[in-house]
């Protein structure tokens, strides 16, 4: 019987502070809070621009959290392939896995904001040269992280003798998240080189269905045991909990945007008191998911933190 995880994203537009110093601030209160709830990890988005929102970059934060938790488990949901060199970022995320004593999980993504990008310097190629770069960075970083010398000779990238001490403390390695659903061309990766897959928020479970059979087949071609994949899901793109039904309603008086109805509203968010909240999960379990990556839309408070994780008590597999 497999453990179920609760991982809780924190978006940078989940701290709307106007300093940095204050974005920081209320981050540590939310990380800490997580961890002393139980809660299996944490993840930070990784983005470094949007508008004139401060916006803290995302390995640099997880270093600095590292110092104030001991438990939690810490990740990037998911990190940019193209903003960093994959051989460097496989160094970064082995150092990061020692400090922490084991407690790195390693998403990485092919990127989808093409503004930042061009405003960086980045390339932002088409969707199939990027997903290409993607699976030779995996390579990359898993040669580096098992090999004492690595080589590699890829379209887009290279290694020679290259060596990557010390190596992450988890092993093999730290469990790598792909992140994207697209089925053309990411499944494929996911099939090859994920321990678990992260494919945001899914509109359906008819949908969340055909996206796993998808990942099956490819899973076959490449001679993968599909059960090696852990199955992790959003089940809602934001979750928003209250004790009771007169809470509640003051929480969607505040969060949801005045210019939607609250029927679209429900859309995308999963709103309930503490008794009814948790009843689409099950739908979840019975396809075998494990994991739950779940973004509480009243962050900074902490009030919807603590509701879930009472509640989640009742959840089983």
């Amino acid at each position: 019987m497999s453990k179920l995880k609760y991982g809780v994203f924190i978006p940078f537009y989940a701290l709307p502070t106007s300093t940095s110093t204050q974005t920081f601030s209320q981050l540590k209160n939310i990380v800490l809070e997580c961890e002393h709830l139980g809660y299996d990890s944490v993840w930070l988005d990784d983005h470094l621009m949007y508008n004139n929102t401060p916006i803290l970059e995302c390995w640099t934060t997880l270093s600095a959290l590292v110092a104030i938790t001991s438990k939690i488990r810490l990740g990037i949901m998911v990190s940019c392939n193209a903003h960093r060199n994959p051989a460097l970022l496989a160094k970064t995320a082995s150092t990061f896995d020692v400090i922490s004593d084991g407690r790195l999980e390693f998403g990485i993504g092919a990127g989808i904001q093409k503004t930042e990008h061009e405003a960086y310097g980045f390339s932002f190629p088409s969707p199939p040269v990027r997903i290409a770069q993607l699976e030779e960075a995996i390579e990359v970083t898993q040669r580096l992280w098992t090999c004492p010398k690595a080589n590699y000779q890829g379209k887009y990238y290279t290694l020679k003798d290259a060596q990557c001490e010390p190596k992450p403390k988890q092993k093999p390695y730290p469990p790598i998240t792909v992140g994207g659903s697209g089925e053309k061309h990411t499944l494929k990766v996911t099939a090859k080189y994920a321990n678990r897959f992260d494919w945001g928020f899914i509109s359906s479970l008819e949908l969340y269905k055909h996206k796993l059979s998808i990942l099956k087949q490819n899973c076959e071609l490449v001679g993968r045991n599909f059960q090696e994949i852990e199955r992790s899901c959003w089940p809602s793109g934001q979750i928003l909990l209250a004790a009771n039904q007169q809470k509640l309603q003051e929480k969607i008086a505040k969060h949801k945007p005045a210019n939607t109805s609250l029927e679209e509203f429900k859309q995308y968010t999963l709103i309930g008191t503490a008794e009814d909240g948790l009843q689409s999960f099950q739908a979840y379990l019975d396809l075998g998911v494990t994991y739950f990556m779940l973004y509480f839309a009243d962050l900074p408070n902490l009030d919807g933190l603590k509701i879930f994780k009472d509640a989640s008590a009742d959840l089983s597999i």
